[in-house]
């Protein structure tokens, strides 16, 4: 899903570049998981990701004035996972995540938008510790939906400075594969993370 959104976006890119603006939006996010997966066979119990900060940018692209496409970039993320409430493992991640956007353009420089669109989740550097310290951890890649409602502000003496905020949800359930130092698979589930991302920040529009 993620590359049909990607092409779409780059097919109207190519057909609008004349006519369309650029925007770079550099703002801080709170990552709140909303997700958790209990894991019964074994009897593990309760994994969840905890909610962390980080800084997020993103470029967008102006079709029009109600039409655009969002890449969200980010600096990598480090999320906590917690068994039965004790961290047992800590992987870094990067969300890249593309929406095709509505803006309600109008009068005021009040400029409410939604958008669609797909988001992956790329993991590396999984690290055990506590009840898993003698397991080895493996997080496969994600991709799923996600979808993003918010508004940017620009006042009238602003030229092209603006604040935005918005929130975004995305559905990203990656594999987890835990295996024993014998190379046994001693557990494989789904984490359900699904998290909802809370942005504030300034945007700049050429």
């Amino acid at each position: 899903m993620l590359k049909q959104v990607a092409l779409i976006a780059l097919m109207g890119l190519s057909a609008s570049a004349m006519a369309g603006q650029w925007q770079v939006k550099v703002g801080g996010s709170a990552i709140a998981p909303t997700g958790s997966t209990n894991v019964n066979n074994p009897a593990l119990g309760e994994f969840e990701a905890d909610s962390e900060l980080a800084f997020t940018p993103s470029v967008e692209y102006f079709f029009n004035d109600n039409i655009s496409a969002e890449l969200l970039l980010a600096t990598p993320i480090s999320h906590d996972v917690t068994l039965n409430g004790t961290d047992v493992v800590r992987i870094k991640h990067l969300p890249p995540t593309i929406t095709a956007k509505y803006n309600f353009k109008n009068s005021t420089g009040f400029t409410p938008y939604i958008g669609v669109g797909g988001t992956a989740f790329v993991a590396w550097d999984e690290k055990t510790k506590n009840d898993l310290a003698t397991l080895d951890v493996k997080v496969k890649e994600d991709f799923g939906f996600a979808g993003q409602i918010g508004f940017n502000y620009q006042p009238a003496d602003a030229k092209n400075w603006g604040v935005f905020a918005d929130v975004r949800y995305a559905q990203i359930s990656p594999e987890v594969t835990a295996k024993t130092a014998e190379g046994v698979t001693a557990a494989q589930f789904d984490l359900d993370i699904d998290p909802v991302i809370y942005t504030l920040g300034y945007s700049y529009k050429f």
